[in-house]
């Protein structure tokens, strides 16, 4: 039972933090908010991996909270929207931004990790 409290208030304060970042980033062609919080959610969630997180503090961590404060159905909807609007551009720098970015925000999060 304690899993499922630790999960839901892990959620519940990754999904605040990312509202509060999306109110606060610019508004502009290329979705900065979502990008932000998917690269720093990859970084972090490969920093929490890399130093061996385990037990409550990895359900509270890395199954609540990054999972609420990533996400992938906006990243996909914010790519719909670009296309609808033919901007070709902005869709490329999104994706490799979102894709690549990602991979090596995970890639550096899991080695400074296992280095702390």
């Amino acid at each position: 039972m304690i899993g499922f409290v630790l999960v839901a208030l892990g959620g519940m304060s990754g999904a605040l933090l990312r509202f509060g970042v999306q109110k606060l980033m610019p508004k502009t062609i290329l979705p900065v908010a979502t990008l932000t919080v998917n690269l720093l959610g990859s970084f972090l969630l490969g920093l929490i991996v890399g130093q061996g997180m385990q037990g409550n503090l990895y359900l509270f961590a890395a199954t609540g909270f990054m999972g609420a404060f990533t996400t992938f159905s906006t990243l996909n909807v914010d790519l719909v929207k670009l296309i609808n609007n033919k901007q070709s551009k902005a869709v490329l720098v999104y994706v490799i931004g979102t894709y690549v970015g990602g991979l090596f925000s995970a890639v550096a999060g899991l080695f400074i990790g296992r280095f702390l």
